[in-house]
C-alpha cells in the first residue's frame, strides 16, 4: 500500500502546475453519469494543481437536432458539410446545449467552469477548409489571450477556472465555421504550450490491424498506422491531430476510454496506464 501511495504522489509531483487538454468527445456527453463521474476525476486532478482546459465535440446532439428538423446531411472525407442553414443549428447545439451542459456539470462537481466559443474574442481564427465543405473550417490562428484570462481567475480555495470551448470558428470577416473538435484540441494545446492533451472518447485507445490496444506510440508508429491504412474516419482524423500536436510543443497526448471507470486517473496517477500514450520520439 505504501508502495501505492509513493507511486501516486510521484505522479501528482509530476503534474503540479502543468497545464493539460482535455478533448472529451460527442458520444461521451450522452451519458449523465459518465459526465458526473468524469467531472469528479477532473475535480481531483485540478485539486494538485493541474490547469485544465477542455474541448468538447457534439456530433450525436447535432445528428439528433438535425434530424428532429429534418435536415440532411453527408460527409466528404470525414467532415460534414456545412450549408449556412446547417451552421445555424451547429453552433446552437454546441454553444448552447453541449457547452452548458458540461459547464453546469462541472460547476455542480465544485469545479469553476467558464463556457467559451471559438468565436469569443476571435480565439479560433478559420478560412474555409474546402469549397466543397461549405462552412467547415481550417484553423489559421488561435488566440489564447481569452483562455489565459480565464486560467487566470481563482476561486476562494486558490484553484484556477476552467475553459470549457465549443468547436466554432470564425472568419475574417466575422463568419461563423464548423471545424473538428479534435483540431481545436490539438491546435489549442500548442498555442497554450500544454505539456500534455487527453482524448477521451468511447475506444479503449488506438487498435492495431488486429483490433489490439497499443499502450505506447511514437510519431513514426503513427505515421506508419496512416500509411498502412490501419487507423480509419474518425480514428484517422485523431491520429493526424495527435501528430501535430506532437510536432508542435506538446510532449505526449494520450487516447483513452472515458466509459472505462477512472480511466483518467488511472492514466496520468499509475505505471501501467489503460490506454495510447504517444510521444515524439519512444523513450526506448
Amino acid at each position: 500500500m505504501l508502495e501505492g501511495v509513493q507511486q501516486t504522489l510521484k505522479y501528482v509531483r509530476e503534474f503540479a502546475g502543468s497545464r493539460i487538454v482535455v478533448k472529451l468527445g460527442g458520444s461521451v456527453l450522452q451519458d449523465d453519469q459518465l459526465l458526473e463521474d468524469l467531472c469528479q476525476d477532473l475535480s481531483l486532478i485540478r485539486k494538485v494543481g493541474v490547469e485544465l482546459v477542455i474541448v468538447h465535440g457534439g456530433g450525436p446532439a447535432i445528428n439528433e437536432e438535425l434530424r428532429r428538423r429534418e435536415i440532411t446531411w453527408k460527409f466528404v472525407e470525414g467532415l460534414r458539410v456545412t450549408s449556412p442553414e446547417m451552421m445555424k443549428v451547429i453552433e446552437m447545439v454546441l454553444c448552447g446545449t453541449v457547452n452548458q451542459r458540461i459547464t453546469r456539470a462541472l460547476n455542480a462537481a465544485g469545479l469553476r467552469a467558464v463556457g467559451l466559443s471559438g468565436n469569443d474574442a476571435s480565439m479560433i481564427l478559420c478560412k474555409a477548409a474546402d469549397a466543397r465543405l461549405g462552412q467547415v473550417g481550417q484553423i489559421e490562428r488561435v488566440n489564447t489571450q481569452l483562455i489565459d484570462l480565464i486560467l487566470a481567475m481563482k476561486d476562494d480555495l486558490g484553484h484556477r477556472s476552467i475553459p470549457v470551448i465549443a468547436p466554432i470558428g470564425i472568419g475574417r470577416e466575422g463568419e461563423a465555421y464548423n471545424v473538428n473538435a479534435d483540431w481545436v484540441a490539438s491546435r489549442v494545446a500548442s498555442a497554450l504550450g500544454s505539456s500534455k492533451m487527453i482524448f477521451l472518447t468511447d475506444q479503449d485507445g488506438i487498435l492495431d490491424s488486429n483490433g489490439k490496444l497499443m499502450n505506447e506510440l511514437d510519431a513514426g508508429d503513427l505515421q506508419q498506422l496512416i500509411e498502412e491504412g490501419t487507423v480509419k474516419d474518425g480514428m484517422l482524423a485523431k491520429v493526424n491531430t495527435i501528430l501535430h500536436a506532437l510536432q508542435n510543443q506538446v510532449t505526449t497526448v494520450h487516447v483513452l476510454n472515458a466509459k472505462r471507470p477512472h480511466s483518467l486517473l488511472e492514466e496520468l496517477f499509475t505505471d501501467k496506464g489503460v490506454g495510447t500514450v504517444c510521444r515524439l520520439r519512444s523513450r526506448g
